[in-house]
C-alpha cells in the first residue's frame, strides 16, 4: 500500500468521524428542557386525543350535590 492511498483512507476516516459527531449531536437534540416539560406535554396531548377519557368535573359536582343537600334541608326545615 503506499502512502498516497493510505493518506486517503485516512482522510476518508477523519471526514466520516466529523460526520458521525455531527449526526450524534443533533441526535440529541431535545425540545424540552426538563423531563416535567416533557410530561406536560405528553399528557396534554393523550388528553387531546381522548386516551384518559371524558374529564370528571369533581368540584362542579360536588358544588350541585352540596346545593342540592342544602336546598332539600331547607325545604324540610319549612315544612316542619
Amino acid at each position: 500500500m503506499t502512502r498516497a492511498t493510505h493518506s486517503g483512507h485516512a482522510d476518508a476516516a477523519v471526514l466520516a468521524l466529523e460526520h458521525y459527531a455531527r449526526s450524534a449531536g443533533a441526535a440529541l437534540a431535545c425540545a424540552y428542557s426538563t423531563s416535567a416539560e416533557y410530561d406536560a406535554a405528553l399528557i396534554a396531548e393523550r388528553r387531546a386525543a381522548g386516551v384518559y377519557g371524558p374529564r370528571r368535573h369533581r368540584r362542579q359536582m360536588l358544588a350541585t350535590a352540596a346545593g342540592i343537600v342544602v336546598g332539600l334541608a331547607a325545604v324540610l326545615f319549612l315544612i316542619v
